[in-house]
């Protein structure tokens, strides 16, 4: 039967038909305190889950972690991009319009010709005049697309 079918179903129960349907998917009894329409939606995902997959671990860990949705969707959207942890002294080098520049990794920042800026964006804006994301021009971070990629690979 169909998945769709199934949630369907589910939609016309009583409150003690979900109940049953809770006991028999869970092999216990559901918590006394829920309303219908949490029962329809665990058992909804249940079935999703039974049919399609379930979540992988990583996105468990991550709503596992966090407090709210709103948090949740932050953290997923920072967690496929990889910035490297950079150390006071390390030295990052990127070639721009053919001119290679060196960037020092500082205690209160980064410091490129002679100035110490906030952020790598900021040193970022200074060698291009333009504004980049500065981990990103410095090759610290991914593309999107590299990150899907890999992501899928793993998987």
């Amino acid at each position: 039967m169909a998945v769709d079918v199934e949630v369907a179903r589910l939609r016309d129960l009583d409150v003690p038909s979900l109940r049953a349907r809770w006991r028999t998917a869970f092999r216990r009894s559901p918590p006394e305190h829920l309303p219908r329409h949490l029962l329809f939606r665990v058992l909804a995902y249940r079935l999703q889950a039974e049919h399609l997959g379930d979540l992988d671990n990583d996105c468990r860990r991550l709503l596992d972690e966090t407090a709210t949705p709103e948090a949740a969707g932050k953290n997923a959207a920072t967690a496929g991009s990889r910035v490297t942890e950079l150390k006071p002294g390390t030295i990052l080098g990127r070639e721009w319009n053919g001119h290679m520049h060196r960037v020092t990794v500082m205690f209160d920042g980064f410091a490129w010709s002679g100035t110490t800026y906030p952020s790598l964006s900021k040193v970022a804006l200074a060698i291009t005049g333009t504004r980049w994301n500065g981990p990103r021009f410095f090759g610290l971070r991914q593309k999107p697309s590299d990150a899907k990629s890999e992501s899928e690979s793993r998987s």
